[in-house]
């Protein structure tokens, strides 16, 4: 079974090489914008149901998921749930983190659940190869909008559904991206502490306290009749951040009737701030590059734009010293 796999892998590496470059070759990159995309979308399904919802939701999460895995949490609940934000064309990212610290099995005892989540690629061979991919790992959930920059509310939200339809049970649930090293020894035994009373409405991370930026050339320009306000509400960095399981079913309960935003970050604490919870501040959560020495990797819990192979020579030297003191 073992060697099967291992083909397999092999298999797909060799595939995932031979698209990238043909697609590198023979098509042009794509661009969307992310809410005309949604809104062409035609809602097919009811939407699945949580609690008492009785009024008409006005941001109705009405997509179909093409690839699923409504039973990972079946035989044993999980701890954690990592949910990792990617894109297609990032497998080289996806095989870092299932190598390093996003491997399932790092923690004897614990048991963690790591899902990659994706939309639709315009481009059917990137489809493709990204279902053949999750046959292999099994760590992959899609839905059918498109994926885009602009959707990244909508990715995060799926993660939300899949945890409350899912994997309810879980105690926690890490958002974060693909580009982000996790510190999971940190995350784990400092920040959550198995051996503790679960929290409920706990939400952490890199707390951000600003407003909308009007200029139209920035990548995070927030138009005037689409947010007034000239403040937002306290978020946390969609780099990377912890909430309690009970809070997934939450946010995406109250992101029914909440006017969606392309912001991710900003979007989630607009729900938070509805929910009446406060995000707590912690310094571990950095939403920026870091140049690496053992030492102050070892008092962060996450950091921001790791290549892959920065990502298992990062892994390796920490995990080869961890018998060294600071």
């Amino acid at each position: 079974m073992a060697s099967k796999v291992s083909c397999l892998y092999i298999l797909t590496v060799v595939c995932w090489a031979s698209a990238l470059w043909y697609l590198s070759i023979t098509r042009p990159t794509s661009s969307y914008t992310g809410h005309r995309q949604v809104s062409s979308i035609s809602i097919a399904r009811k939407n699945v149901s949580f609690g008492n919802i009785r009024t008409r939701p006005i941001n109705p999460h009405s997509f179909d998921f093409l690839i699923n895995e409504p039973n990972k949490c079946e035989k044993s609940v999980p701890f954690l749930v990592i949910l990792i934000s990617t894109t297609h064309k990032e497998f080289d990212a996806r095989q870092a983190i299932r190598e390093t610290w996003g491997d399932e099995n790092n923690f004897k005892g614990i048991k963690i659940a790591t899902l990659f989540l994706l939309g639709k690629n315009t481009d059917p061979v990137l489809n493709q190869m990204v279902e053949q991919e999750s046959q292999i790992f099994h760590d992959i959930i899609v839905e059918d909008f498109i994926d885009s920059y602009h959707n990244l509310t909508l990715k995060t939200l799926m993660g939300m559904r899949w945890v409350a339809t899912f994997c309810s049970k879980a105690k926690y649930v890490m958002k974060t991206d693909s580009d982000i090293f996790v510190n999971m020894d940190n995350l784990i035994y400092k920040l959550l502490k198995p051996n503790t009373k679960p929290r409920r409405r706990y939400f952490t991370g890199y707390v951000i306290n600003g407003g909308p930026i009007r200029d139209v050339r920035s990548k995070w320009y927030m138009p005037r009749d689409l947010y007034p306000d000239s403040n937002y509400p306290p978020f946390c960095s969609g780099t990377g951040y912890i909430f309690s399981a009970d809070v997934a079913e939450l946010i995406y309960k109250t992101s029914l009737h909440t006017r969606l935003l392309h912001l991710e970050d900003v979007y989630v604490g607009l729900c938070l701030r509805k929910l009446g919870i406060h995000p707590f501040q912690n310094s571990g959560f950095n939403h920026w590059k870091m140049a690496y020495s053992l030492c102050r990797y070892r008092r962060v819990i996450t950091v921001h734009q790791i290549t892959p192979e920065e990502m298992h020579r990062i892994w390796n030297d920490m995990s080869s010293k961890k018998h060294l003191r600071c």
